[in-house]
Formats: C-alpha cells, sequence, structure tokens
C-alpha cells in the first residue's frame, strides 16, 4: 500500500540531519512559502529559488522545493508583482508550491555542505574552521513494554538518538515492572479502567544532542504503544561533538597546489577557478568555507592550513592572504551545489524506500557568472 506524505513529514525526516536550531541567529531557514500541511508527491532539492527554477518546477508539477539558499533572506516590506521576487512570489502560491530553505544549518550540519566539498577532495579527520559551540547533550529515559523495546529503540535512533563518535544506536536497558491504573475516558493500550495493571517493561537510557531532541521525542511519541508515555529528560555536563561552519582538514597524500587545483575543478564540477599562490607549493592541510568566506582569512591561517577554499574572495582580502603566505583557491559561491545530490539521497533513503515520491534535482541554471 502507497504511503501518503506531508510537506511537514518531509522537513520532520530532513530536520533529523539539519535542525534549524543548528543556523546562525541571523538567518532566515525553514519554511519560506505555502504550508507544510499539505500532501506531497514530487519533490525538487535545488541552491536557489529564483524565477527559472520556479518555471522548472511549475513545468515539473512540484509540489515541494527545498533550497539551500533562502528566497526570503531579506526582509520584505512589501510583494510588489513587478519585481522579479514579487513574481517569484506570485507564481509559487498560484501553483501551490511550498518552499522551504536550509541554509547556515546546512552547512554546520554533520555531513552538510562542508563535509560534502571536503568528501569530495579527499580532505580527511576534519573539525570546524568556525566553531559555533558543542551541542550540548541530554539525557534521555524511557519506559516501554518489553515487547515494543526493540521497536522504540530505532526508532528514536533513526531519529537522531544514541550516536557517539562513529557508533550509533547506544543504548542501556534495564528490565523492571511498571503500573498504571486507567481512569475514566482513558483508551489504554494495556489493561482495563479502573484496574491496576503490573507491566514488564524496558528502561531505555541514551543520551541526545539537544538540537535534535523534539525530533526524537517526536519518534518516541509514533514508536511508543501508550496513550501517555513514561519518560524523562537530564541535563548533562558533558560536552557534545564540536560544531561549526567550514572545515579544516588534511589530505592523506600532499600534493602540489596546481595539481590540486585540478581536482578542485574536476570533484566540484567547475570548468575555471580562480587561485593565489605558488602554484608548485605543497597542499597538506586544507581549509574550507562553502560559499562567501573571505572574512574568515585569518581564521584559515590560524589553523596551519596551507590553502583555503572559499567564494567571493575579493581583491584586497586575496592580497592580505598572499602577503600571509595563505594560498587561496575561489571556485564561486555556486559550488555550494554539491550538496543537492546528497540531500536528494538522504531523503530518497529516508522517505521514499518504496519508490512513492519523485524526488529530484533541479536542472535550472542558477550560476550567474559565465567565463569568457
Amino acid at each position: 500500500m502507497n504511503r501518503t506524505y506531508t510537506a511537514q513529514d518531509i522537513i520532520r525526516e530532513f530536520e533529523k540531519w539539519s535542525p534549524k536550531g543548528l543556523a546562525f541567529e541571523w538567518d532566515n531557514v525553514g519554511l519560506q512559502v505555502g504550508t507544510l500541511n499539505k500532501p506531497v508527491k514530487n519533490i525538487m532539492v535545488t541552491l536557489d529559488v529564483l524565477e527559472n527554477v520556479v518555471d522548472e518546477a511549475i513545468d515539473k508539477e512540484v509540489d515541494l522545493i527545498i533550497a539551500h539558499h533562502p528566497l526570503l533572506f531579506v526582509k520584505l516590506n512589501q510583494i510588489n508583482l513587478d519585481t522579479p521576487k514579487g513574481r517569484i512570489v506570485q507564481k509559487l502560491i498560484k501553483h501551490d508550491i511550498t518552499v522551504y530553505a536550509a541554509h547556515t544549518n546546512l552547512d554546520i550540519a554533520k555531513g552538510g555542505v562542508n563535509d560534502v566539498m571536503a568528501e569530495l577532495i579527499g580532505v580527511t579527520n576534519c573539525r570546524p574552521l568556525i566553531e559555533t559551540g558543542s551541542d550540548s547533550l541530554v539525557k534521555l529515559t524511557i519506559f516501554v513494554p518489553e515487547n515494543h523495546s526493540d521497536e522504540l529503540r530505532d526508532a528514536i535512533s533513526e531519529a537522531g538518538a544514541g550516536h557517539i563518535g562513529y557508533y550509533s544506536h547506544c543504548t542501556y536497558q534495564l528490565s523492571g515492572q511498571g503500573t498504571f491504573k486507567p481512569e475514566a475516558e482513558t483508551n489504554p493500550y494495556i489493561g482495563e479502567q479502573g484496574k491496576l495493571e503490573i507491566v514488564d517493561e524496558k528502561r531505555i537510557e541514551t543520551i541526545v544532542p539537544k538540537s535534535r531532541l523534539s525530533g526524537v521525542l517526536k519518534a518516541m511519541e509514533e514508536a511508543h504503544p501508550y496513550e501517555e508515555v513514561a519518560y524523562d529528560v537530564y541535563p548533562l555536563l558533558n560536552e557534545g561533538e564540536s560544531m561549526g561552519a567550514g572545515r579544516v582538514g588534511e589530505l592523506v597524500n600532499p600534493v602540489a597546489l596546481r595539481e590540486f587545483v585540478e581536482l578542485i575543478k574536476k570533484e566540484y564540477d567547475v570548468p575555471h577557478v580562480r587561485v593565489s599562490g605558488n602554484m608548485d607549493k605543497k597542499v597538506k592541510k586544507v581549509a574550507l568555507l562553502g560559499g562567501s568566506g573571505e572574512k574568515y582569512i585569518h581564521k584559515a591561517k590560524r589553523s596551519g592550513a596551507d590553502v583555503y577554499i572559499t567564494g567571493d574572495m575579493t581583491f584586497h582580502m586575496t592580497q592580505d592572504a598572499m602577503e600571509m603566505g595563505l594560498s587561496v583557491i575561489d571556485p564561486g559561491h555556486h559550488v555550494e551545489k554539491v550538496v543537492c545530490p546528497k540531500v536528494k539521497r538522504y531523503l530518497d533513503e529516508k522517505c521514499n524506500k518504496d519508490g512513492d515520491l519523485n524526488i529530484f534535482v533541479s536542472k535550472a541554471e542558477t550560476e550567474p557568472f559565465t567565463i569568457v
């Protein structure tokens, strides 16, 4: 039997990977236009929401657009239909297309924009270039009937609980007995109104990053058989995984800058890049930041990086990097597009195992520059 998904179902699953809480405070992530309370079939992933992207979405009868760059990044004082932005909003509403944006949260998320950029060019042992802190941890304790414990454990683990380093599904379980007496107006899964029940239960303990707690609790409620779930959430002093934008890591084998540039062009699928530095210099340590990152050249230098990869580098900032002895590769802001296939694969894996959805990456061109 085919399942009907709502936009909210899709976004709830997506935010297990890229929670909105990871975004910088100034960012406008999440719902941009439309409603999440509607069924969806056709889902398009894109870097930008420009008019040609919306026209493609209309032609392909798209229900939901998931974009990296927010459509409404700058506050609108009016929706003027004579402006490009106004026409886009008008078309989206007219054709009932919902737009959702994951911007700096997808930059920061593990496996997001910056990790994809690093993986493609062989940068390993990565840490954040700009640390935004560590995701504080909480301990979640749940009491569940023994015959539902495996299902519940898997549900909360898939939602983001129980991850320690490169291990997933980390829990501790104890067997015991739970007691309760269903009162009037209840519809108990086990037992009868007015009678004390003694049930063999398991106590499941695990850790959850605070940014993922709401999604984990939602998964818990959906998987738990009881009307009222017995659970506790405890704050912990343990520090979670370090989070932040950009990445600093190393190449397994040092290469000349010239060779590294060719690798970047190939893996990022760009015909040209701008380079500053000695092309014969060996590159071992790499700093990178998807999008516009020139203001972080000093952080890149202090990280010990031989080269800094980022977009939108200006003349004088590149000169500053050159004088510091930091090579720079500017592949353009648009290389963030490399995350789009990853988003599609993630949604296919989590929501589309039966092939009920049509999830695809936009073919519309949003790179504003042509090299001549």
